[in-house]
């Protein structure tokens, strides 16, 4: 039998690299995220509620949620509330038994998390998973920027949008739909809250990646792994 060459033993170092959280997404170390808003507008509406829960990877290199963070959020000072946003997430910003913290404690505290995962996975720089990223995505960074917190883990525009997922692999894109495509169940009582909503994203992104996994479509071969 012919002794594997340095060719050969460099793309099976590769290919186990595969199942390693670092090697699944380039890199990347994705982390769940979800907020809760007073309006559509990151620079001006009020950031009220945010949820992040991180992921990590198996030995066989299948995904699993790992650790969550919770966080009702004080508006910043002068932020708009726009009562059809309030309406629609059930949220009253001036109640005191909320235990509401500043944004700079609520993302301090997240930062710290996701800075420790990216670090602890080998992985480069984290990258926001959300169901429509953007919106997420913009109201974090804002916070961020408000707060002048400058160890920002995020990727500075790139995002998992799990809606856009949802609609290649499930054929829906709204949260609730997809998660009953998928077969998971989704307690619409329970919806935008961002805790909630955030643990269901967690759980739709790792069927997501997992089913591609069972479908035979990761890892790559060895054959794909040398063009």
């Amino acid at each position: 039998m012919r002794a594997a060459s340095n060719k050969d033993k460099k793309l099976m170092a590769e290919k186990s690299d595969l199942n390693a959280l670092s090697g699944r997404f380039r890199g990347f170390y994705p982390v769940v995220i979800d907020v809760e808003t007073a309006g559509f507008n990151a620079k001006t509406d009020a950031l009220l509620e945010i949820a992040s829960v991180t992921l990590k990877m198996d030995e066989g290199g299948w995904l699993h949620q790992d650790e969550t963070l919770h966080f009702h959020v004080e508006p910043f000072e002068g932020a708009n509330l726009q009562p059809e946003a309030l309406a629609f997430n059930g949220i009253d910003p001036h109640n005191p038994l909320r235990g509401a913290v500043s944004e700079y404690d609520a993302l301090h505290a997240i930062f710290k998390t996701v800075r420790a995962g990216t670090k602890r996975r080998g992985c480069n720089l984290a990258v926001i998973v959300a169901h429509n990223a953007n919106f997420d995505h913009s109201f974090l960074m804002a916070a961020a920027e408000r707060a002048r917190l400058k160890r920002n883990p995020f990727h500075p525009f790139a995002t998992f949008d799990t809606a856009a997922l949802s609609g290649l692999v499930l054929g829906q894109t709204v949260l609730a739909k997809a998660c009953t495509a998928a077969g998971m169940p989704f307690d619409s009582s329970q919806a935008h809250s961002a805790l909630y909503d955030t643990e269901q994203t967690a759980l739709l992104f790792c069927e997501i990646v997992n089913r591609w996994k069972r479908l035979g479509g990761w890892p790559l071969t060895l054959g794909d792994l040398s063009r």
